[in-house]
């Protein structure tokens, strides 16, 4: 007998209170988001988004007490690793539009969207996933806790035969057949023939009055609205380097003044008086290479 499987049955009327005893709140701390998953094809639970338990049984009865009206779409551009919860680097509420909040959508319109092509992803297929959004409550349990189920694509979209329906065709069937899908008790099973997790879902049997008020209530709770409504965490952005600031331009060398000479004044030949008369021979001695 697991943990989970525990849980499945109705907790006793003695046991039940309107909050958590003191001991349990200062043991577990506040309680707060609740979610089944279905990593690695086993139930797990997960509560603020740690693994406390996990359910090896391939089915398990639930309530539908909520969901999503849209599927959510979700692109991540880098590759998956387990463990890391990056936010999306592009994502759509509505499934048509990217939100208004992303700085550098993919594309304008989801439809057209270079993310949408199959062999956009690994293994063939899209690179911008398809996630639908529900709230459930155990059905041994309508009026305790309420977890979200986040199904992929695989558990969305499809055709099977009525006992192996994915969640589209099975609330559609449920629908045609006169009946609200929040007045029955819904088996949903791990597919054993898919390679991804998968879930398909079939009707199990009708809920009693006292039950039908008890889901239509969890439905309406705060519990089941957060369940189903999708917050993206943004990127952060990286913080740019400073940016430096330029070096100021070196001073330039003064350049040398040029020296200017102040004219000198000629000073006025004195008059010669004539010298003697020579012979040639003596003038030519006497010559200079100077210039006056």
């Amino acid at each position: 007998m697991t943990a989970l499987s525990l849980f499945e049955q109705a907790v006793p009327a003695h046991l039940k209170t309107n909050g958590r005893s003191e001991l349990t709140k200062a043991l577990a701390g506040n309680i707060g988001s609740k979610k089944i998953s279905i990593r690695g094809s086993v139930f797990r639970l997960i509560v603020d988004g740690e693994e406390v338990a996990k359910n090896e049984n391939r089915a398990m009865n639930v309530v539908v007490v909520g969901g999503a009206p849209s599927v959510f779409r979700t692109y991540h551009a880098k590759k998956y690793v387990p463990g890391e919860n990056l936010p999306p680097d592009c994502w759509s509420n509505d499934g048509k539009y990217p939100d208004a909040s992303i700085e550098a959508p993919q594309a304008s319109l989801c439809e057209k969207c270079p993310q949408n092509i199959k062999g956009s992803g690994q293994n063939d297929s899209r690179a911008c996933k398809y996630n639908q959004y529900l709230a459930v409550t155990l059905a041994d349990d309508i009026g305790g806790d309420v977890y979200q189920l986040v199904l992929p694509s695989k558990s969305v979209f499809g055709r099977g035969d009525a006992d192996n329906m994915p969640f589209q065709q099975y609330a559609k069937y449920v629908s045609s057949q006169g009946c609200d899908i929040d007045g029955i008790v819904t088996e949903m099973r791990l597919d054993s023939d898919s390679d991804t997790p998968k879930l398909v879902f079939r009707p199990v049997r009708y809920l009693t009055p006292e039950e039908t008020a008890a889901a239509r209530a969890q439905g309406a709770s705060p519990a089941a609205k957060s369940a189903v409504t999708r917050t993206v965490t943004k990127k952060k952005k990286e913080a740019a380097a400073p940016e430096l600031a330029a070096p100021a331009p070196a001073p330039k060398a003064a350049e040398p003044e040029e020296v200017v000479e102040e004219p000198k004044k000629r000073t006025a030949k004195k008059n010669i008086e004539p010298a003697p008369k020579k012979d040639f021979a003596d003038v030519i001695s006497s010559w200079s290479t100077d210039d006056e």
